[in-house]
């Protein structure tokens, strides 16, 4: 006989509770972690973080941990393809020795990251979030590192300006995101 007592006392509780609370789903995770990390570094666009987190399809339905290593696959993608652009660059027999000089430094700023993000990834999966924040910081160093050798020549374009922000903010997005999970209960 408690059963049925029990039932009209805490169901409607338990209805009130449940519809006032709004579930997390996987878009207002990827929102949410993106309005954190993008007030934690003015320097990372809120719309660059959500656009990017939300580009990766394994995204839909991960948790924050998960958020986390997509992020750094992200970095990974972006360093990759940032290294093939410069290696293309670098076959134009027509740049000047100043812009081929930046960019083999950068090639091989950005030929060091890959093995350093594939090092952050397999840390961050052994839950070793310190040793995965600072490789992913030394990435970060590389990106503005290649950027800040093109501004030694007053004038001079750097080709690479798009790519090393980007590969900044995707960088920003995952140490963001690991200082999150080092934080809370994962």
């Amino acid at each position: 006989m408690t059963t049925p007592m029990f039932t009209f006392t805490f169901l409607p509780l338990f209805l009130l509770f449940s519809s006032t609370f709004t579930p997390i789903t996987a878009n207002n995770l990827i929102s949410e972690t993106c309005k954190k990390c993008a007030r934690n570094d003015p320097n990372l666009s809120y719309k660059f973080c959500l656009t990017s987190l939300q580009a990766a399809p394994e995204s839909h339905g991960a948790n924050l941990r998960q958020l986390g290593l997509i992020s750094m696959k992200l970095v990974q993608h972006n360093v990759t393809n940032t290294r093939h652009f410069i290696k293309h660059l670098l076959k134009n027999k027509k740049l000047n020795k100043f812009v081929r000089a930046r960019l083999d430094d950068c090639l091989e700023l950005y030929t060091d990251a890959i093995p350093t993000i594939k090092q952050a990834i397999k840390d961050y999966k052994k839950k070793h979030n310190k040793d995965a924040n600072i490789e992913v910081s030394s990435i970060v160093d590389a990106s503005t590192t290649c950027e800040d050798g093109f501004e030694e020549r007053p004038g001079l374009v750097s080709p690479l300006t798009k790519r090393n922000k980007e590969t900044f903010q995707l960088c920003i997005i995952a140490l963001s995101i690991i200082n999150m999970v080092s934080s809370s209960l994962y």
